[in-house]
């Protein structure tokens, strides 16, 4: 059976099959009136997507519906996406989709009501007290997708179209007001999607796990996102239509999300260059890049991943686990290296000077620095 909750951690969360039903509630719960739905391109035709507006359009809230979203969003997208809540008198947005579609409704909502560019507020101590708080509009969040769990965080990731540099930016209030986890709409996720997805929910899962920072919190909420990906994204991928395993990997995203609070480290540090220059799936880029970074972070991990293993079933500690992702990747179809989503050895400077600049970098459990950057993307690639 596929699980039905209400939860209130860390936002109002309404969480099961069918849950899409309860959007007009939801606008009703954040004091949205006029919603501007915000999605991508490829799902503004689906029928998921002609759902949600059905539901808003039968409750006399409109059909009003933005689709200018690139699969890694800059600022371009923002401005037309700003422009058409403007013109369209919305007091209020719907994120609608995977990582991108929620992100940049997200800043929609947030950037309506600035007066200060967007890469002002970038999470860098405490720019986000630059901002009108006041200004900034309700948002509901509706992923469609189990990976980044944006639907559930405080930040969106915002590519610079002329320095092709990914910004993140963050303000407590992009925490969605109410966030509706529906696993029905991930059904139709075709396979690599599903993949990839599936293993941005793992690394950001692992990746807070191995963080240096002190958050047992997050330490054991990431433990168990681990267990979640292990036994239901090849169950997902096997069969689109699991429901109960669909639900896991949306509990699972969202942990991941929550988790990494306390930290990410090169897998995303070298997975938003790559994404940026070449345009690559964000969650099948990290699952390419994942086993270089844990042979480097090994001096630093290893008694830790060990008792990650333990926990998971997995016998041989840290050579097991490294052992069980090779399989996983292996199994679901994840190439082998970034040479095959057509990545190249010519922005190898560009990208190890962008990496080093993420803020995932400072995560790492290993200092990362110019030298075993480098090194990594050449492996990598």
């Amino acid at each position: 059976m596929s699980p039905r909750a209400n939860w209130s951690y860390p936002t109002a969360i309404r969480f099961g099959a069918g849950r899409i039903s309860e959007l007009a509630e939801a606008c009703a719960a954040a004091g949205i009136k006029k919603p501007l739905l915000v999605t991508d391109r490829g799902l503004a035709s689906l029928p998921i997507t002609a759902q949600a507006l059905d539901l808003l359009e039968a409750a006399g809230l409109g059909r009003a519906i933005f689709s200018e979203v690139d699969p890694n969003p800059n600022e371009l997208n923002l401005a037309a996406g700003v422009a058409a809540f403007k013109t369209g008198g919305h007091d209020g947005v719907i994120a609608f989709g995977g990582g991108s579609g929620l992100d940049l409704g997200k800043l929609i909502a947030f950037q309506a009501g600035q007066t200060r560019l967007v890469w002002d507020f970038e999470d860098i101590g405490d720019w986000w007290t630059r901002a009108d708080a006041d200004a900034i509009a309700p948002i509901i969040a509706v992923p469609t997708t189990a990976g980044t769990g944006s639907e559930v965080g405080r930040a969106g990731v915002l590519t610079n179209s002329v320095t092709h540099v990914k910004k993140i930016i963050f303000h407590p209030k992009l925490l969605p007001a109410v966030t509706i986890c529906d696993p029905e709409l991930t059904v139709g996720m075709p396979k690599m999607i599903t993949v990839g997805t599936g293993m941005d929910a793992f690394a950001h899962c692992l990746e807070a796990y191995s963080s240096p920072f002190y958050h047992p919190m997050s330490q054991g909420i990431a433990l168990e996102g681990l267990r979640l990906v292990k036994e239901n994204l090849p169950l997902v991928v096997a069969d689109g239509s699991n429901l109960a395993a669909r639900a896991e990997m949306m509990s699972a995203a969202a942990m991941g999300a929550v988790a990494f609070q306390k930290g990410l480290g090169a897998i995303h540090a070298l997975s938003h260059p790559v994404g940026a220059v070449y345009n690559t799936h964000h969650g099948m880029t990290n699952a390419v890049v994942m086993p270089p970074v844990l042979r480097m972070n090994r001096p630093a991990i290893e008694d830790r991943i060990a008792r990650a293993a333990d926990y998971l079933g997995i016998a041989g500690g840290f050579d097991g686990f490294f052992d069980f992702v090779l399989k996983l990747r292996a199994d679901l179809g994840v190439p082998d290296k970034l040479a095959d989503l057509g990545v190249g050895r010519d922005r190898i400077d560009d990208m190890t000077a962008m990496a080093l600049e993420d803020p995932s970098a400072g995560g790492n459990p290993v200092k990362m620095t110019e030298d075993n950057t480098r090194a990594l993307f050449e492996e990598c690639i």
